[in-house]
């Protein structure tokens, strides 16, 4: 039993240790943003699919390229366009005229971290595409179905649905996405330190991210998803992240709530921010942390409220201080 202890805490010190290394490899070009950085991290180990919406010219590309250069695998980037085409994200067949047969192209999703960028400027039927290998890792084409490399994410950016030519997503694929995390403007004293490291030529105005070295392997990555599975969640923590859930589907002023794959979602984050502690137990903290990043996209209010100006944010915190936490 104690070797078994020492190995599970040696585990645990592993992943403290590595999500600390990956999260100052990304701030030594991406400033500020302590939230964004968390969830994206906790995210990248929960094995899900990050959507980031901010308004353009915030970072949003940079933080996904600096994640990926943390990691010794390979990166695909798509540029979603109002023109673009379901083929141009999976692939297609082409008749090889030298060999006389069909042959298969495989598109950029064929990687381990896909940027998929600004994906709210592509019609829903290109951004559909996605939804087979976020949920399955695989990609079908011309009835031939391919296995995306492991581990895969999808990291897609996007911009505010209020802006000219975006398109709301499809609320099946809003679902595989594990959070959605907000880029919001930053204070006055971090956007002070970047424009001074710009000045000082220790930041590029470009998405330069060469002074980033890789700090992770894929094997490594791999042993860090399965660690999560040795952080225990008591019953009482696991009824509490139920309950805030469920409180979604019948809270007034919510005319959509979550789906089971929220409660999913919300334990998955929980045991890693845990582990960002090296703690072997998830506390009802852990589940508070990442109620909003993993429910805010789920969830579509009534008009009533949203002529009164709130936003899901608001409702969200107004729901989790009105349901209980377990107190031991």
């Amino acid at each position: 039993m104690n070797s078994e202890t020492d190995h599970a805490s040696e585990e645990l010190e592993f992943a403290a240790d590595a999500l600390n290394k990956i999260s100052t490899s990304i701030r030594q070009v991406f400033v500020g943003q302590e939230t964004v950085v968390n969830d994206l991290l906790r995210c990248f180990v929960a094995s899900g699919h990050v959507l980031l919406e901010g308004v353009p010219g915030l970072g949003k590309t940079l933080l996904v390229r600096a994640l990926a250069a943390c990691f010794r695998g390979e990166t695909g980037r798509i540029q979603f366009t109002p023109d673009l085409m379901p083929s141009d994200i999976t692939g297609h067949s082409i008749f090889n005229m030298k060999d006389s047969k069909f042959e298969v192209r495989k598109g950029p999703i064929f990687t381990n971290i896909l940027l998929a960028d600004e994906i709210n400027r592509a019609p829903a039927k290109t951004q559909a595409a996605l939804l087979e290998v976020m949920q399955e890792q695989s990609v079908s084409i011309d009835d031939v179905t391919f296995q995306v490399e492991s581990p895969f994410m999808v990291l897609a950016t996007q911009n505010p649905i209020e802006q000219d030519g975006t398109y709301p997503l499809p609320e099946a694929e809003l679902d595989r996405f594990m959070i959605k995390s907000m880029i919001d403007y930053p204070d006055e004293k971090t956007e002070a330190s970047i424009v001074e490291l710009v000045l000082q030529g220790k930041h590029s105005t470009s998405l330069n991210v060469d002074a980033i070295e890789p700090c992770v392997s894929v094997s490594e990555i791999e042993r860090l998803r399965r660690v999560t599975a040795l952080v225990e969640v008591d019953e009482s923590v696991l009824s509490y992240a139920i309950r805030i859930v469920r409180e979604t589907r019948f809270a007034p002023g919510i005319n959509r709530g979550a789906s089971p794959r929220a409660s999913i979602a919300t334990i998955a984050m929980a045991r890693v921010a845990a582990m960002q502690e090296a703690r072997s137990y998830v506390i009802p903290d852990d589940v508070k942390s990442v109620a909003l990043p993993v429910l805010r996209h789920r969830i579509a209010l009534t008009t009533d409220l949203e002529i009164e100006g709130k936003n899901t944010d608001s409702v969200l915190e107004d729901l989790l201080n009105r349901v209980d936490a377990p107190r031991s």
